[in-house]
């Protein structure tokens, strides 16, 4: 299967689930379900110089939605069945961390063991991301954790287009809410779910893009680098791309011996 969003499927979902939302009468929302009114809906400030890794709270501009809690989207979430993997799944895996965190993680969707405690990253995939976050000078409960969806796919196999589409709109608005001023993508499903792109993870990681105004940095999922080697070339690959986050956020960049 492809691996990156089917736009139409997404768009799809996203519009019914403007549609509910306006029906349920939350303002603010375009009545016009556009893709330049989402796009402008879901638009996020650009970087601060601020030196916390916790974001200001700034002030809602005129015509945007109201600022929305990770606690509201998780309670509109619910018990979630809009797709099969609701059948398969053990526990909802919705995020974690800092609603306020200046730096969020998104991952592809849940394994065995975020599967079991309902939290993203706690199994060998999630000791190398702590890994790469202590590294970095900063603490895993001050940056935000999620994934692309919300249940583990079956035999860890790829999420599915429809799959994708029905979890979509709760991911735009976790980031809407803790408004990150950098994005890290692990691996190449998330860096390609959200970039819609079929470009390979080795050709996407090491410069930013854009994800609704906000600076993306794909990079190699830490299950890559547990597969290679905690000190093979591509954990230096992503010490790279980590540094440019940091330099981005304007935080202190730590000295690492690379290999000889």
């Amino acid at each position: 299967m492809s691996p990156a969003t089917n736009p139409t499927v997404v768009w799809s979902s996203l519009s019914a689930y403007l549609e509910e939302l306006r029906e349920s009468g939350i303002e603010g929302f375009p009545t016009d379900a556009s893709f330049d009114a989402l796009k402008s809906m879901a638009s996020v400030p650009p970087p601060s110089t601020s030196e916390s890794i916790t974001a200001p709270v700034t002030p809602s501009v005129a015509g945007e939605v109201s600022h929305e809690t990770l606690e509201n989207v998780r309670k509109s979430l619910g018990e979630c069945k809009r797709c099969k993997l609701s059948t398969t799944r053990k526990n909802l895996v919705f995020g974690v961390g800092n609603p306020k965190a200046r730096l969020v993680f998104v991952g592809e969707g849940p394994g065995a063991d975020e599967d079991e405690k309902g939290e993203p990253f706690v199994g060998d995939a999630g000791r190398m991301l702590n890994r790469i976050i202590t590294a970095m000078g900063i603490r895993r409960e001050d940056v935000y954790i999620c994934n692309v969806v919300k249940c583990r796919p079956p035999g860890n196999r790829n999420p599915e287009a429809d799959e994708i589409g029905a979890c979509a709109p709760f991911l735009l608005r976790q980031l809407k809410s803790v408004k990150p001023e950098a994005i890290v993508a692990l691996g190449k499903f998330a860096a390609q779910t959200l970039l819609e792109t079929k470009e390979p993870i080795s050709k996407l990681r090491g410069r930013f893009r854009n994800f609704h105004g906000i600076p993306l940095m794909p990079t190699y999922h830490p299950s890559y680098l547990l597969r290679s080697g905690g000190n093979s070339d591509a954990f230096w690959d992503v010490w790279e791309d980590m540094t440019q986050v940091l330099q981005l956020l304007k935080l202190p960049v730590p000295e690492k011996i690379r290999k000889a």
